[in-house]
């Protein structure tokens, strides 16, 4: 079994795959290689980097970094409220799931993006549709990730908090929430990326500046190192959003056991040092002498 490597050693490595693939790209766009794929049409990677710091220079990108982020935030930040909530009352109330579930079903499966017409119909601007959009792209996946969580709970947990006297509210805040919230950031972290893809498409097609918007300005008028500069900013900022929301979920779920990876098997991380468990004394003289450690 191969050791695992340091810290530095594993971003060293994720830093030489990234550069690695950078420069595959390179040659394959600087020597025009046509062989079933048409690379000779790709801008090389310097096309990218100088019109990316040209980019940088000006105004507008930072306009439409600024508007897209306002868009994602806004209607991530309204899917990931009412995505929970109806995710635990559906999951909490038969009446409920017979009212909001067959609805919810018959929308769920229609794409985000094939609802542009009706955001343009129903909202009076496009930057209240693309915020539409956003929102219903991530509420699904919150909604259905929330009520799997909730339902798959243990009844022992809400058994034990009647038995001391908690009423709904007690239940809801010390068993409920805090027993769903690892499936619940899963529905985050899939939500978002959702969003990203939804709310850059409805840019393109309604909205006005926002990177989308300006990748597709890019396109129509052939300036394919633009288009690229728009993909590398979406590709950076879904990302960054992305490690935001997990990085958060870390910090509220760190009473969960953590699993590390070494060889290819999982490993069991532990919070002590050593391998020895340190036990209290009077915890001691009710544990058998042959398992104490």
């Amino acid at each position: 079994m191969s050791r695992p490597l340091p810290k530095a050693g594993r971003y060293a490595l994720r830093v030489a795959s990234l550069a690695i693939a950078l420069g595959v790209w390179q040659l394959l766009t600087s020597l025009d290689i046509d062989l079933w794929l048409r690379f000779s049409q790709f801008p090389t990677v310097t096309d990218v980097a100088s019109a990316f710091a040209d980019r940088l220079s000006g105004p507008d990108y930072w306009t439409d970094l600024t508007d897209s982020l306002t868009r994602i935030l806004t209607g991530f930040l309204l899917a990931a409220v009412l995505g929970v909530a109806t995710g635990v009352l559906i999951a909490r109330s038969r009446l409920a799931e017979d009212l909001l579930g067959p609805v919810l079903e018959v929308v769920r499966p229609i794409p985000a993006i094939a609802l542009v017409p009706v955001a343009i119909l129903l909202f009076p601007s496009n930057e209240q549709g693309i915020v539409f959009i956003t929102f219903t792209a991530a509420f699904f996946p919150v909604l259905v990730s929330t009520r799997h969580a909730v339902r798959a709970l243990t009844p022992v947990w809400e058994e034990a908090v009647v038995t001391m006297g908690g009423g709904r509210w007690r239940i809801l805040a010390s068993v409920v929430l805090p027993g769903a919230l690892p499936g619940i950031f899963g529905g985050l972290s899939v939500g978002i990326g959702v969003s990203w893809i939804c709310v850059i498409s409805a840019e393109m097609i309604s909205g006005q500046y926002g990177v989308g918007y300006r990748t597709w300005q890019d396109y129509t008028v052939v300036n394919y190192a633009g288009v690229f500069v728009g993909m590398v900013t979406i590709g950076v900022l879904g990302w960054l959003t992305s490690t935001a929301v997990e990085l958060l979920g870390r910090r509220l779920t760190r009473w969960l056991p953590r699993t590390s990876y070494a060889g290819g098997r999982p490993l069991r991380r532990a919070r002590a040092t050593s391998t020895a468990v340190a036990v209290s004394p009077r915890a001691k003289e009710g544990i058998p002498h042959d398992q104490l450690v």
